[in-house]
């Protein structure tokens, strides 16, 4: 557990020094505090409106945000440190691929975490301070629950990123794949099925078709978060299947982080062989 703490202060130390922490901080907390007062001003309001209508609004937003965020921060992760040629020296000590990877994971997961809480925390704090009459409570746990969903769709990217990385040769594909697979997750998954379900005409297996929205993290990510208020809205689009999936809350909570171990296993898988 040393070995794998110490990569991974190396990791907290790196981000702190390039600025991550700070800058995804701030635009965590610029984002949610404005679209907190100024989410409803398409209705002609401005202010704050209720919680759960603020934290839908926010988890929208974290839904293309982090992902990209998450691959940024770790798409070079094993590529870079070979193309930088610290990668050999890593290996000369007493290191294990595995204690690595997880050190990396660790570090860039503790980032991704702080980030998260002091940015989309800043904006709970401000609700309870400058708005009457909300009921504290529900803050709590509303952003909590948010909070925290938020931090696991972004480990999810951050184990692909390291699977992006072992496998690419070079930054620049890293890179320019994960941008592809922040495309495919976030944009063109759920038009294919849009598009699966309209063309069929409604002849697609009705029973498969749901099951296919756990294929996207991001999808698992948005039905959590839609099922935490009752009577929070009606699904919209693709996510309208989720209300005939026979998944409790809780299995959405457990498909996220069989997300993050597959990932990460595809990755030391990759790491292994890249080495090998």
């Amino acid at each position: 557990m040393s070995q794998i703490w110490n990569i991974a202060r190396k990791e907290i130390s790196d981000g702190l020094r390039n600025r991550w922490l700070v800058a995804i901080s701030l635009l965590f907390a610029v984002l949610a505090v404005g679209i907190a007062w100024l989410g409803a001003v398409a209705s002609g309001q401005v202010g704050f409106t209720s919680v759960p209508a603020t934290v839908a609004s926010l988890a929208s937003l974290a839904t293309f945000l982090m992902p990209l965020i998450a691959l940024l921060l770790a798409y070079d992760a094993i590529v870079g440190e070979e193309e930088a040629g610290t990668l050999m020296l890593l290996l000369t000590y007493p290191l294990g691929r595995g204690q690595i990877l997880l050190g990396k994971f660790v570090g860039h997961g503790v980032i991704l975490a702080l980030a998260t809480l002091i940015g989309f925390g800043s904006a709970a704090v401000a609700i309870a301070v400058l708005v009457e009459g909300v009921e504290t409570s529900l803050l709590l746990w509303a952003f909590g629950r948010f909070m925290l969903s938020s931090t696991l769709l972004g480990w999810v990217f951050l184990a692909l990123a390291y699977v992006l990385s072992s496998k690419a040769g070079e930054k620049s594909t890293a890179a320019g794949l994960a941008l592809g697979v922040w495309f495919l997750f976030v944009l063109v998954f759920d038009l294919v099925l849009l598009a699966l379900l309209v063309l069929s005409e409604g002849q697609f297996n009705p029973d498969l078709l749901p099951w296919l929205l756990l294929l996207n993290p991001t999808d698992v990510y948005r039905l959590i978060n839609m099922m935490g208020f009752a009577g929070g809205g009606e699904a919209l689009g693709v996510l309208s299947l989720g209300s005939d999936l026979p998944v409790s809350e809780f299995g959405l909570w457990l498909c996220l982080l069989a997300w993050i171990g597959v990932s990460l296993s595809l990755a030391y898988w990759l790491f292994r062989r890249r080495l090998a």
